[in-house]
Protein backbone atom coordinates (compact mmCIF):
# COMPACT_ATOMS: atom_id res chain seq x y z
CA UNK A 1 0.00 0.00 0.00
CA UNK A 2 0.82 3.47 -1.11
CA UNK A 3 1.80 6.06 2.28
CA UNK A 4 -1.75 6.88 3.64
CA UNK A 5 -2.35 10.52 4.04
CA UNK A 6 -5.43 12.59 5.89
CA UNK A 7 -7.79 13.50 3.79
CA UNK A 8 -10.48 16.53 3.99
CA UNK A 9 -12.63 14.92 5.73
CA UNK A 10 -9.91 14.18 8.32
CA UNK A 11 -10.23 10.26 7.70
CA UNK A 12 -7.29 8.49 6.09
CA UNK A 13 -6.98 8.65 2.34
CA UNK A 14 -4.61 7.70 -0.39
CA UNK A 15 -3.84 8.81 -3.76
CA UNK A 16 -4.57 8.11 -7.54
CA UNK A 17 -4.20 9.18 -10.96
CA UNK A 18 -6.39 11.66 -12.93
CA UNK A 19 -7.58 8.95 -15.00
CA UNK A 20 -9.53 7.32 -12.07
CA UNK A 21 -11.75 10.89 -12.23
CA UNK A 22 -12.76 9.00 -16.24
CA UNK A 23 -13.29 5.50 -14.33
CA UNK A 24 -15.93 7.01 -12.31
CA UNK A 25 -17.48 9.00 -14.56
CA UNK A 26 -18.30 6.50 -16.46
CA UNK A 27 -19.58 4.49 -13.39
CA UNK A 28 -21.82 7.50 -12.45
CA UNK A 29 -23.05 8.00 -15.42
CA UNK A 30 -24.23 4.51 -16.12
CA UNK A 31 -25.74 4.30 -12.21
CA UNK A 32 -27.84 7.56 -13.24
CA UNK A 33 -28.91 6.14 -16.45
CA UNK A 34 -30.32 2.82 -14.77
CA UNK A 35 -31.67 4.22 -12.27
CA UNK A 36 -35.43 3.66 -13.27
CA UNK A 37 -34.75 -0.39 -13.65
CA UNK A 38 -33.09 0.10 -9.68
CA UNK A 39 -36.50 1.86 -8.61
CA UNK A 40 -38.85 -0.81 -9.77
CA UNK A 41 -37.07 -3.60 -7.82
CA UNK A 42 -36.57 -0.89 -5.29
CA UNK A 43 -40.52 -0.49 -4.84
CA UNK A 44 -41.87 -4.28 -5.80
CA UNK A 45 -41.90 -6.91 -3.15
CA UNK A 46 -37.83 -7.82 -3.46
CA UNK A 47 -37.39 -3.93 -2.15
CA UNK A 48 -33.89 -4.87 -2.86
CA UNK A 49 -31.21 -3.24 -5.47
CA UNK A 50 -27.70 -3.46 -3.88
CA UNK A 51 -24.93 -2.20 -4.73
CA UNK A 52 -21.95 -4.62 -4.58
CA UNK A 53 -18.20 -2.79 -4.27
CA UNK A 54 -14.90 -5.72 -3.58
CA UNK A 55 -11.84 -3.56 -3.91
CA UNK A 56 -13.29 -0.50 -2.04
CA UNK A 57 -10.15 1.41 -1.21
CA UNK A 58 -10.35 4.20 1.24
CA UNK A 59 -13.69 5.98 -0.07
CA UNK A 60 -11.91 9.84 -1.17
CA UNK A 61 -8.36 9.97 -2.51
CA UNK A 62 -6.68 13.19 -3.99
CA UNK A 63 -5.98 12.86 -7.67
CA UNK A 64 -1.88 13.56 -7.68
CA UNK A 65 -1.67 15.62 -10.63
CA UNK A 66 -4.01 17.85 -9.31
CA UNK A 67 -3.96 18.02 -5.83
CA UNK A 68 -8.20 18.10 -6.09
CA UNK A 69 -10.15 15.68 -3.72
CA UNK A 70 -12.64 13.03 -4.92
CA UNK A 71 -15.02 10.09 -3.96
CA UNK A 72 -14.03 6.62 -4.08
CA UNK A 73 -16.20 4.38 -6.33
CA UNK A 74 -18.87 3.15 -3.10
CA UNK A 75 -19.19 6.32 -1.62
CA UNK A 76 -19.75 8.23 -5.44
CA UNK A 77 -22.21 5.49 -6.24
CA UNK A 78 -24.03 5.89 -3.07
CA UNK A 79 -24.28 9.75 -4.03
CA UNK A 80 -25.28 9.31 -7.69
CA UNK A 81 -27.87 6.51 -6.45
CA UNK A 82 -29.14 9.06 -3.79
CA UNK A 83 -29.40 12.24 -6.42
CA UNK A 84 -31.22 10.17 -8.74
CA UNK A 85 -33.98 9.40 -6.21
CA UNK A 86 -33.51 5.38 -6.62
CA UNK A 87 -30.60 4.84 -3.16
CA UNK A 88 -29.39 1.32 -3.02
CA UNK A 89 -30.95 -0.94 -0.26
CA UNK A 90 -27.95 -2.48 0.70
CA UNK A 91 -24.15 -1.58 -0.11
CA UNK A 92 -21.98 -4.13 0.36
CA UNK A 93 -18.21 -2.72 0.74
CA UNK A 94 -15.29 -5.43 0.52
CA UNK A 95 -11.43 -4.94 1.06
CA UNK A 96 -8.47 -7.04 1.67
CA UNK A 97 -6.84 -3.80 3.82
CA UNK A 98 -8.94 -3.65 6.96
CA UNK A 99 -7.87 0.51 7.32
CA UNK A 100 -9.15 0.89 4.03
CA UNK A 101 -12.51 -0.56 4.45
CA UNK A 102 -12.98 0.67 7.58
CA UNK A 103 -12.70 3.98 6.01
CA UNK A 104 -15.09 3.80 3.26
CA UNK A 105 -17.62 2.50 5.77
CA UNK A 106 -17.40 5.46 8.06
CA UNK A 107 -17.81 7.42 5.15
CA UNK A 108 -20.59 5.80 4.12
CA UNK A 109 -22.42 5.58 7.23
CA UNK A 110 -21.76 9.82 7.91
CA UNK A 111 -23.67 9.86 4.57
CA UNK A 112 -26.87 7.67 5.49
CA UNK A 113 -25.97 4.74 3.73
CA UNK A 114 -27.23 1.46 4.26
CA UNK A 115 -23.30 -0.32 4.48
CA UNK A 116 -22.67 -3.76 4.98
CA UNK A 117 -18.71 -4.70 5.50
CA UNK A 118 -17.79 -7.40 4.17
CA UNK A 119 -14.20 -8.62 5.15
CA UNK A 120 -11.69 -11.25 3.52
CA UNK A 121 -10.34 -10.92 -0.01
CA UNK A 122 -12.23 -10.18 -2.80
CA UNK A 123 -12.43 -13.89 -3.42
CA UNK A 124 -13.75 -14.42 0.04
CA UNK A 125 -16.33 -11.36 0.13
CA UNK A 126 -17.63 -12.16 -3.48
CA UNK A 127 -18.43 -16.17 -1.91
CA UNK A 128 -20.03 -14.55 1.33
CA UNK A 129 -22.37 -11.85 -0.43
CA UNK A 130 -23.52 -14.35 -2.93
CA UNK A 131 -25.01 -16.15 -0.27
CA UNK A 132 -26.22 -13.46 1.62
CA UNK A 133 -27.91 -11.00 -0.26
CA UNK A 134 -31.89 -10.99 -1.53
CA UNK A 135 -31.60 -13.42 -4.51
CA UNK A 136 -35.03 -11.48 -5.53
CA UNK A 137 -33.67 -7.99 -6.21
CA UNK A 138 -31.35 -6.76 -8.28
CA UNK A 139 -27.54 -5.65 -7.75
CA UNK A 140 -24.97 -4.12 -9.33
CA UNK A 141 -21.35 -5.27 -8.43
CA UNK A 142 -18.31 -2.58 -9.70
CA UNK A 143 -15.39 -4.89 -9.85
CA UNK A 144 -11.97 -2.80 -9.87
CA UNK A 145 -8.86 -4.58 -8.85
CA UNK A 146 -5.37 -2.75 -8.91
CA UNK A 147 -4.17 -5.64 -11.27
CA UNK A 148 -5.17 -8.68 -13.43
CA UNK A 149 -3.70 -11.29 -11.46
CA UNK A 150 -6.63 -9.79 -8.89
CA UNK A 151 -9.27 -9.94 -11.30
CA UNK A 152 -9.33 -13.79 -10.25
CA UNK A 153 -12.31 -15.61 -12.25
CA UNK A 154 -13.12 -16.78 -8.69
CA UNK A 155 -14.82 -13.55 -8.27
CA UNK A 156 -16.69 -13.51 -11.39
CA UNK A 157 -17.99 -17.23 -10.95
CA UNK A 158 -19.41 -16.17 -7.46
CA UNK A 159 -20.80 -13.42 -8.36
CA UNK A 160 -22.72 -15.33 -11.71
CA UNK A 161 -24.69 -17.18 -8.86
CA UNK A 162 -26.81 -13.87 -8.37
CA UNK A 163 -30.22 -13.80 -10.21
CA UNK A 164 -30.13 -10.82 -11.30
CA UNK A 165 -26.69 -8.75 -10.94
CA UNK A 166 -24.86 -6.60 -13.46
CA UNK A 167 -20.92 -6.30 -13.48
CA UNK A 168 -18.80 -3.22 -14.45
CA UNK A 169 -15.31 -5.02 -14.14
CA UNK A 170 -11.67 -3.49 -14.91
CA UNK A 171 -9.57 -5.22 -17.10
CA UNK A 172 -6.20 -3.95 -16.95
CA UNK A 173 -4.56 -3.26 -20.28
CA UNK A 174 -1.24 -2.01 -19.31
CA UNK A 175 -0.62 -5.72 -17.53
CA UNK A 176 -1.20 -7.51 -20.64
CA UNK A 177 1.09 -5.24 -22.90
CA UNK A 178 3.69 -4.29 -20.10
CA UNK A 179 3.76 -7.64 -18.02
CA UNK A 180 2.88 -9.93 -21.23
CA UNK A 181 6.04 -11.98 -21.47
CA UNK A 182 7.10 -12.55 -18.01
CA UNK A 183 3.55 -13.57 -17.21
CA UNK A 184 3.70 -16.44 -20.28
CA UNK A 185 7.01 -17.75 -19.35
CA UNK A 186 5.83 -17.93 -15.83
CA UNK A 187 4.93 -21.44 -14.19
CA UNK A 188 2.55 -19.08 -11.76
CA UNK A 189 1.27 -16.34 -14.17
CA UNK A 190 -1.09 -13.64 -13.27
CA UNK A 191 -3.11 -14.97 -16.17
CA UNK A 192 -3.93 -18.59 -14.34
CA UNK A 193 -6.07 -16.42 -11.39
CA UNK A 194 -7.48 -14.27 -14.90
CA UNK A 195 -8.08 -17.11 -17.04
CA UNK A 196 -7.94 -20.49 -15.85
CA UNK A 197 -7.38 -22.66 -18.62
CA UNK A 198 -5.50 -19.99 -20.83
CA UNK A 199 -2.55 -22.36 -21.36
CA UNK A 200 -4.25 -24.73 -23.53
CA UNK A 201 -6.50 -22.56 -25.35
CA UNK A 202 -3.83 -19.61 -26.39
CA UNK A 203 -1.43 -20.19 -28.90
CA UNK A 204 1.41 -18.08 -28.01
CA UNK A 205 4.08 -18.39 -31.06
CA UNK A 206 1.56 -15.79 -32.73
CA UNK A 207 2.15 -12.27 -32.24
CA UNK A 208 2.49 -10.59 -29.39
CA UNK A 209 -0.68 -7.96 -30.48
CA UNK A 210 -3.16 -11.58 -31.61
CA UNK A 211 -1.68 -13.15 -28.37
CA UNK A 212 -3.47 -10.16 -26.17
CA UNK A 213 -6.39 -10.71 -28.60
CA UNK A 214 -6.39 -14.12 -28.18
CA UNK A 215 -6.02 -14.15 -24.19
CA UNK A 216 -9.46 -11.16 -23.96
CA UNK A 217 -11.41 -13.53 -26.30
CA UNK A 218 -10.64 -16.78 -24.33
CA UNK A 219 -11.46 -14.66 -20.81
CA UNK A 220 -14.83 -13.33 -22.82
CA UNK A 221 -15.74 -16.76 -23.51
CA UNK A 222 -15.12 -18.03 -19.83
CA UNK A 223 -17.68 -15.18 -18.66
CA UNK A 224 -20.02 -16.69 -21.53
CA UNK A 225 -19.51 -19.97 -20.05
CA UNK A 226 -21.16 -18.14 -16.51
CA UNK A 227 -24.20 -17.77 -18.32
CA UNK A 228 -23.46 -14.09 -18.48
CA UNK A 229 -22.78 -11.47 -21.22
CA UNK A 230 -20.10 -9.19 -21.86
CA UNK A 231 -20.44 -6.00 -23.75
CA UNK A 232 -19.20 -5.67 -26.91
CA UNK A 233 -18.25 -2.31 -26.19
CA UNK A 234 -14.99 -1.81 -23.87
CA UNK A 235 -14.33 1.44 -23.05
CA UNK A 236 -10.65 2.12 -22.35
CA UNK A 237 -9.46 4.67 -19.40
CA UNK A 238 -6.12 6.24 -21.33
CA UNK A 239 -3.23 7.70 -18.75
CA UNK A 240 -1.42 11.05 -18.97
CA UNK A 241 0.62 9.87 -22.47
CA UNK A 242 -2.70 8.14 -23.70
CA UNK A 243 -0.94 4.93 -22.90
CA UNK A 244 -3.56 1.98 -22.21
CA UNK A 245 -4.39 1.70 -18.68
CA UNK A 246 -7.40 -0.90 -18.81
CA UNK A 247 -10.91 -1.35 -19.66
CA UNK A 248 -13.88 -1.29 -18.88
CA UNK A 249 -16.77 -3.28 -19.56
CA UNK A 250 -20.22 -4.68 -18.61
CA UNK A 251 -21.27 -8.01 -17.62
CA UNK A 252 -25.12 -8.46 -17.39
CA UNK A 253 -28.11 -10.85 -18.67
CA UNK A 254 -29.83 -7.94 -19.72
CA UNK A 255 -30.30 -6.07 -23.22
CA UNK A 256 -31.78 -3.30 -21.43
CA UNK A 257 -28.24 -3.04 -19.22
CA UNK A 258 -26.22 -3.24 -22.44
CA UNK A 259 -28.02 -0.42 -23.98
CA UNK A 260 -27.75 1.41 -20.64
CA UNK A 261 -23.68 0.92 -20.63
CA UNK A 262 -23.26 1.99 -24.76
CA UNK A 263 -25.19 5.15 -23.44
CA UNK A 264 -23.30 5.65 -20.66
CA UNK A 265 -20.00 5.26 -22.64
CA UNK A 266 -20.50 8.22 -25.06
CA UNK A 267 -16.27 8.16 -26.21
CA UNK A 268 -16.43 4.68 -28.30
CA UNK A 269 -14.94 1.42 -27.91
CA UNK A 270 -11.62 1.53 -26.56
CA UNK A 271 -8.93 -0.37 -29.25
CA UNK A 272 -5.71 -2.27 -27.97
CA UNK A 273 -5.38 -4.49 -30.20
Amino acid sequence: MADLIEADDGLPAGEVGIWAKDKHSRLRRYLDISRAARKKFLAGASKSAAFIDLFCGHGRARVKQTGEWIDGSAVAAWKISLEGGAPFSDMYVADRDPQCRAATVERLKILGAPVRETPGTAIEAAATIAKIINPHGLHFAFVDPFSLGALDFQILRSLARIKRVDMLVHVSAMDLQRNLDANLGSEAAAFDAFAPGWRENIDTNRSRLETRRQLVEYWRSLVEGLGKSPSERMELITGNSNQPLYWLLLIADSALAHRFWNAATHTGQGDLF
